[in-house]
């Protein structure tokens, strides 16, 4: 089955009366075939979207790419999220009665198509039998626990506005990200945007943002998801987080699949200077093929059998097929930091290593000025956000306390989720601390392997509001994601702190003022402890392996 035909600008009609536009890509043989629905903001029949299509019509599906409501060549007005569960149910639905399906249905689509799945699943439609998200957005703050909307989030909100692709190289968008205050920086764009400053007026978790949340609502989907993300996905920690929720929630026929990719997958061996091997590209349309013809076809190829998890391990560059996510054997190992009270930069004493504090150990401290962050590296644009990149470079600074280890004499892999425990306090009423993960390679590069972050006020939740007591001091728990990668004989494990990670997450002024609205600014004095009563520590998912 080789040709097919293709049926543009179809109207699938919503309980409302708006119509959305779709293109049809059918095998050219007369018949019914179950069909994979893709819905979209960044245009139907984009050339993703068209190759996919032309894919699996060829395999014999039928595939509906629909622009989504106010996007393309869809009526009514584009408004993120808000509609998209039960325009996906009406889609669905329409899609099941039409000649040409056999009643079963599947959707498929990464980023903003990857999370209205999940939101159309929780209407329940009854053709709806598996989904495949990838490089899916969580609900809001897991990613961004800041209580407002990230810098480059303006970006994205820039690109989609209107009804076709805006173009976004049009703007200066460093000199957007600094301006002041936040609430406002919409302006510099040359565009005013009601969603963006609606988005800062709600910098709490609360019913704004629980109309489109869906990560602690598991137990009302049960359906096969094929889960599939790259491990520098600027939003990766929403796909294992997903997995693990379904399965633990008693969900059955879930699989991870996770590679050495950002959030465009499967493009390239190499981001930026680091290259994971000819292995790390694989035949992803085939893959997801196979999860349909075995879900929706029946096809006994043996998809439904294999192990649910399959990751690629970085440093050893090669695949691996696991049974559960986190791994089975996973030694949770706890690495303590250590210093004689000067951690500042990579020039500094910061140690790392796994004996707890045994001694009263000095403080390490830094000063936070944001007027002057540490830089995040990354593009400006909202299309990727950071990557393996060195960090040598950032480490010269005294605000970024740095904690190596020994040069290690074999290899350690870490695969998991990673957790930070931190002991800090401060001087001022709200602030920031940043922690990252990575991997010191023996020729001095610095890879960038994860990291995270938690705001002052939001350390009991994000709908817990609550201002930090200056000297008092905290414990953090800070959710760094996770990763899959061998740190090599002869490198060493580092862990840097900070209180700013610019311009993935706006910075804190720091004076405890309501988020977004002020342009004043404090200096904050801060406080890492690492001693027998506060042992600020990284807990490293240690697997070993048999050689």
């Amino acid at each position: 089955m080789n040709e097919i035909k293709i049926t543009r600008d179809i109207k699938v009609p919503t309980r409302d009366g708006v119509l959305l536009s779709a293109d049809l890509y059918l095998p050219e043989n007369e018949g019914k075939y179950p069909a994979i629905v893709v819905r979209t903001p960044y245009g139907k029949s984009g050339k993703s979207r068209y190759e996919s299509g032309i894919y699996f019509a060829k395999h014999g599906y039928a595939v509906v790419n629909i622009d989504v409501r106010g996007r393309g060549d869809s009526d009514g007005n584009f408004v993120p999220y808000r509609n998209e569960g039960v325009d996906g149910y009406d889609s669905i639905e329409w899609v099941a009665n039409q000649p040409w399906c056999d009643g079963q249905v599947a959707t498929y689509g990464g980023s903003y198509l990857g999370q209205i799945q999940w939101l159309t699943a929780l209407q329940k439609p009854k053709a709806l039998k598996a989904m495949v998200p990838m490089v899916t957005p969580s609900d809001p703050f897991v990613e961004w626990p800041t209580g407002l909307p990230i810098p480059l989030h303006l970006c994205w909100l820039y690109m989609t506005r209107g009804r076709s692709m805006q173009d976004v190289s049009q703007v200066d968008w460093e000199k957007v990200y600094w301006h002041l205050p936040y609430y406002e920086m919409d302006l510099q764009t040359g565009w005013y945007s009601e969603l963006w400053r609606e988005e800062i007026e709600h910098a709490q978790y609360d019913e704004y943002w629980e109309a489109h949340s869906y990560q602690k609502r598991f137990s009302e989907i049960d359906l096969p998801v094929l889960h599939i993300s790259g491990w520098y996905d600027d939003e990766q920690v929403g796909t294992p987080l997903n997995y693990r929720g379904m399965v633990e929630a008693g969900k059955k026929d879930q699989y991870l699949l996770m590679g050495p990719w950002p959030h465009n997958l499967n493009e390239s061996t190499k981001i930026g200077e680091i290259d994971f091997g000819p292995d790390s590209l694989i035949d992803l349309l085939g893959y997801v093929r196979q999860f349909f013809d075995y879900y929706l076809k029946g096809e006994p190829n043996g998809f439904g059998e294999k192990d649910p998890v399959e990751i690629f391990v970085m440093g050893d560059n090669e695949w691996r097929l696991e049974k559960q996510w986190p791994l089975p054997d996973t030694k949770w190992t706890p690495f303590y930091f250590h210093s004689g009270g000067r951690a500042n930069s990579r020039f500094g004493d910061g140690k790392l290593n796994q004996f707890k504090p045994t001694t009263d150990e000095p403080t390490d401290e830094y000063q936070y000025d944001p007027a002057n962050p540490v830089p995040f590296i990354t593009e400006m644009v909202s299309a990727q956000i950071g990557g393996p990149d060195d960090y040598s470079a950032i480490e010269r600074r005294d605000d970024v306390l740095v904690y190596t280890s020994e040069v290690l004499d074999e290899d350690v892999e870490v695969t998991g989720p990673i957790k930070a425990e931190l002991y800090v306090s401060t001087d001022c009423l709200d602030t920031d601390f940043m922690v990252k993960l990575l991997d010191v390679h023996p020729n001095g590069y610095v890879q960038r392997l994860t990291d995270g972050m938690v705001r002052g006020r939001f350390r009991n939740g994000m709908d817990k509001p609550e201002l930090m007591v200056p000297g008092e001091v905290y414990k953090l728990e800070v959710d760094c994601w996770n990763t899959a990668h061998v740190f090599k004989k002869g490198h060493q494990i580092r862990v840097e702190v900070s209180s700013s990670a610019f311009p993935k997450y706006d910075r804190n002024l720091n004076t405890g003022e309501p988020l977004g609205k002020s342009t004043n600014m404090k200096v904050a004095n801060q406080t890492v402890f690492h001693n027998l009563k506060y042992p600020s520590n990284i807990v490293l998912p240690i697997i070993k392996r048999d050689k």
